[in-house]
């Protein structure tokens, strides 16, 4: 962000909680003492309150701190210093990813929905933001035939695809490469809901079965696709319990998002309107298709339910559902507040992959003779194109570094290489490469804590009966009664039955009794601590209650607290400050 530290400081207090033309200017006088900086800031801000909008460089101030927005700042001053120029000097941009802008660093964590037609991705996006947005439709045939950015925004509205891609304060231009086939199924739909203040949600084209549907589209779905996956932090691909086939589209689709593989979440969704022992078949017939498909050693983890605010035809499997819903949502909901790693993450990752193209690019020249530069160039070009896996080995062996994962899909860097004149690529510049490669020197990761509340309804920040789990450490959470109470019949008679002294358990006799548990003594010694309210290194009967309930309930399977919840804390001990979450 041009202006420096004191302009970033004065953008934040313009679009911060004063708000108005008065406390925006005043916090302009208050950013800092430079005065260049301070008239920059003013003009900034007059003339962004003109047109009736933001500076697209003051965006990301929407959904982060002062501090975080600071980092950002630096972020794309060391890009634009250090791994921009080696992109440009070996064409990266032509072989791989279009250069980063200021809107990409800027732009709210993205999440992309991917699926056959009818598997419910645009259900769980009306579920989500707990209302209908411009251009939606539903239903059991293929009714989602765009791509549909949902953002948030005061003024509802739908922008067409040109319009969305012709705005420089968003991060969607670079889609205008596709053509205006592609625009024409490009829409985004502003929504003022909660959750869309801190998240971005993009429905995609219900994908077909069969080579005659996909021969229908006038774009290249998998370049689409691609370029949504690359930019997004968190991709959902939805099935269907009822139908699982994985048609030529899909499996197509799949090969583009394997390689975003940390970004997939897989979807088994409407588990509803199956039974139990259905639902365990299915299941595993989509984990071995999903083997064959993603070809990953590590079998990808399904979330099983059914993601929408409609009665559960089968609620037989509830408790499940719920845990699996919350699971994937809190996951959703860690996105802004990680959105500064995942940029930090794309641009180690990008790098990596320049310093490779970078090699190759300079092997490449090097490996054309000077006089083949004047005479017969094609059939040298060819010959190293037809060679090129010796290439990328012969890479490999010289510079031990590299890692295989980096290097380019051959057949698709052939591909390119037919169109390109090798003589015209540049010698390595060792120099850019020790830049790119020390990309994030004197970067601090505490630079990158991003505290962001996501509001929303389906996706709580306070506990209710409805998204707490009932069991284990939690259960009794919302009871009038103590849960201790319901279990501590056997635990008083055991108590009663062992050796006390003024009503509080001897601690031999009560270290026997634990030790029956079979648990490791540095467990046994933390239930201890946790149960022993008033501190005296003695357990009275509620005391040796709540161990002995302690004991159970990891033996079933729970991790212990760290300090005792308020709910879990006997009655008689309630003035006890003791190892007390308030």
């Amino acid at each position: 962000m041009r202006g420096g530290g004191n302009v970033v400081a004065a953008a934040a207090a313009v679009t911060g909680k004063n708000g108005g033309d008065g406390s925006g200017a005043a916090a302009v006088e208050a950013a800092g003492h430079d005065e260049s900086s301070q008239r920059m800031a003013r003009y900034r801000y007059k003339t962004s309150a003109a047109r009736g909008r933001q500076p697209a460089s003051l965006l990301a101030t929407n959904f982060t701190k002062d501090n975080d927005d600071t980092f950002l700042s630096r972020l794309k001053h060391i890009y634009k210093s250090k791994l921009l120029p080696l992109e440009n000097k070996y064409l990266f941009h032509e072989f791989h990813l279009p250069p980063l802008t200021d809107q990409d660093f800027d732009a709210k964590p993205m999440v992309l929905f991917v699926g056959q037609y009818s598997t419910g991705k645009t259900s769980m996006i009306k579920y989500l933001i707990e209302k209908d947005y411009p251009g939606i439709r539903i239903g059991p045939e293929p009714t989602t035939d765009k791509f549909m950015v949902v953002m948030g925004g005061d003024n509802e509205q739908s922008i067409p695809g040109n319009a969305l891609v012709a705005d420089p304060a968003r991060h969607f231009c670079d889609l205008s490469r596709f053509g205006n086939k592609f625009l024409k199924k490009l829409s985004c739909g502003i929504v003022n809901a909660p959750l869309l203040k801190s998240i971005t949600l993009v429905d995609t084209p219900g994908i077909l079965s069969g080579e005659k549907q996909r021969a229908q589209r006038d774009y290249n779905f998998n370049d689409t696709l691609n370029w949504f996956a690359e930019r997004s932090d968190m991709i959902v691909l939805t099935f269907d319990a009822n139908k699982l086939d994985i048609s030529d589209e899909l499996k197509a689709a799949i090969d583009v998002l394997k390689d975003h593989d940390s970004k997939l979440r897989i979807i088994l969704n409407k588990a509803d309107t199956i039974d139990a022992r259905e639902l365990l078949r299915v299941h595993g017939a989509l984990m071995w298709a999903l083997g064959k498909t993603i070809n990953c050693p590590e079998v990808p983890r399904v979330y099983v339910g059914s993601f929408w605010d409609q009665p559960y035809k089968n609620d037989v499997n509830r408790i499940m559902f719920n845990e699996e819903e919350n699971d994937l949502f809190q996951d959703m909901k860690s996105l802004p507040r990680n959105s500064v790693i995942s940029k930090l993450n794309h641009i180690g990752k990008r790098a990596n992959t320049a310093i490779v193209h970078a090699y190759i690019m300079s092997e490449l020249k090097s490996r054309l003779p000077l006089l083949s530069r004047i005479i017969n160039k094609t059939n040298h070009q060819n010959e190293l194109i037809n060679n090129l896996e010796n290439v990328f080995i012969d890479i490999q062996n010289k510079y031990k570094t590299l890692s295989v994962g980096d290097f380019p899909e051959v057949e698709n860097m052939k591909e390119i290489l037919k169109g390109k004149d090798f003589s015209t690529f540049n010698s390595l510049d060792e120099k850019l490469i020790n830049r790119a490669t020390n990309l994030m020197d004197g970067f601090s990761m505490e630079m990158t804590k991003n505290e962001v509340e996501v509001q929303s309804n389906i996706i709580p920040n306070i506990s209710t009966p409805f998204n707490s789990k009932a069991e284990g450490i939690d259960e009794g959470k919302f009871d009038q009664r103590w849960i201790v109470e319901y279990y501590r019949e056997p635990f008083d008679n055991i108590f009663n039955n062992l050796e006390t002294n003024d009503g509080k358990v001897v601690r031999t006799a009560a270290k026997e009794e634990f030790l029956k548990s079979k648990l490791p003594n540095s467990v046994l010694s933390k239930i201890w601590k946790l149960a022993d309210q008033d501190g005296d290194g003695l357990l009275d009967s509620d005391e040796f209650a709540l161990a002995m309930y302690l004991i159970k309930i990891k033996l079933e399977g729970s991790e212990l607290p760290e300090t005792l919840p308020k709910h879990l804390i006997p009655p008689s001990k309630t003035n006890s400050s003791l190892n007390i979450v308030s």
